[in-house]
């Protein structure tokens, strides 16, 4: 019998420029079966831990989803974009040169526990039976509802301006991108998310994953040894 049917949960370091169901048709390609689904969606310009389920163990995505995450990444300062990162272009350029490392590692301190957070409107969320980003792609107004987050750490490990560096650990939930442009806005210069890769879901760990070409190979032997 084919063991990814029985289930397995495979941790994958999703590649850069990848969307999280490349990732999840890939799988499936490989693994010969149909049941397989990702616990937490990546966007395309964020790399790291990517939980992807198969067969029965598909039935635990939800645990995974309502684990805890673990991010690193930079903010760049001095401008803002309309999806709040690299996917579309910078604007609206602001003077950082002033903005001092003690109001950088003061701002985070707003940001610390519990805070109502915006989603991006260029993100998957469903307005009036729409995803939110379809509709502002279509340069229709979208206005979503804050929702409550926590953010359990927050760490500004580098600053070389205007590139700061961090550490998150929050809920699910937490919109990383929304994190960079709300850090700008309150530091009075905006802000957009440079880099991004996800390091932990509750208990797995980046390093505990596998590259792509490295999940495909285990999976052909796997399914040799099956035979």
């Amino acid at each position: 019998m084919n063991p990814y049917e029985l289930g397995e949960v495979l941790l994958i370091n999703k590649p850069l420029h990848w969307t999280s169901f490349d990732a999840v048709r890939k799988i499936r390609n490989l693994v010969r079966i149909k049941k397989v689904g990702h616990a937490g969606t990546l966007d395309p310009l964020a790399t790291g831990l990517l939980i992807i389920c198969t067969g029965k163990f598909t039935k635990r995505i939800n645990e995974f989803m309502a684990a805890e995450k673990e991010y690193t990444g930079t903010f760049t300062l001095g401008a803002i974009t309309p999806t709040y990162d690299l996917e579309s272009e910078p604007e609206n350029f602001l003077d950082y040169s002033k903005i001092s490392e003690a109001q950088i590692q003061d701002a985070k301190k707003s940001f610390m526990g519990e805070i109502l957070q915006t989603p991006p409107i260029h993100s998957a969320i469903k307005k009036d039976g729409k995803r939110a980003y379809e509709l502002a792609r279509q340069g229709k107004e979208v206005k979503l509802d804050p929702r409550k987050i926590t953010i359990k750490e927050f760490e500004i490990v580098n600053i070389e301006m205007p590139v700061v560096s961090f550490r998150v650990v929050c809920t699910t939930g937490t919109y990383i991108r929304s994190l960079a442009n709300d850090f700008g806005a309150s530091l009075g210069c905006g802000a957009y998310l440079g880099k991004l890769c996800r390091t932990r879901i509750g208990e797995f760990s980046i390093n505990q994953s596998m590259m792509m070409e490295e999940a495909e190979v285990d999976i052909k032997e796997k399914l040799q040894r099956s035979l």
